[in-house]
């Protein structure tokens, strides 16, 4: 199960190094619009706004490899306590942005958090 939990939180983090690509350079671009769905003016008034939240989502990232790198007991509960801010972040915007932010963040971060806890 050690080996499950440790690829499922790699995923996650690589979800999230992901996610601040897209949002920190790719905003104005096709695939930044193509997720959110904002013409090329709305998409440039709302760089500043994504190039931050992308800035938080490579501080998941970073909090999730550092778990992964570190030994026990630092690793482990730095892998629970960034894949619960994960889950945490996932619901809010799945609750006030778009629902497909459960899928898409939450659900990866809930996966691999049982996987943690299950392999301690």
């Amino acid at each position: 199960m050690g080996m499950l939990a440790d690829v499922l939180v790699g995923l996650v983090a690589a979800l999230h190094g992901y996610f601040l690509v897209l949002e920190m350079f790719l905003w104005q671009r096709g695939p930044g619009r193509g997720l959110s769905g904002f013409d090329a003016d709305l998409a440039r008034a709302t760089a500043p706004l994504a190039a931050n939240q992308g800035l938080y989502n490579g501080f998941l990232a970073a909090g999730l490899v550092w778990g992964l790198i570190a030994d026990d007991p630092t690793g482990f509960a730095a892998e629970v306590f960034f894949l619960s801010c994960v889950v945490i972040a996932g619901l809010y915007g799945a609750a006030t942005a778009n629902r497909r932010i459960l899928l898409a963040q939450a659900l990866p971060g809930a996966l691999a958090l049982a996987a943690v806890l299950a392999a301690r």
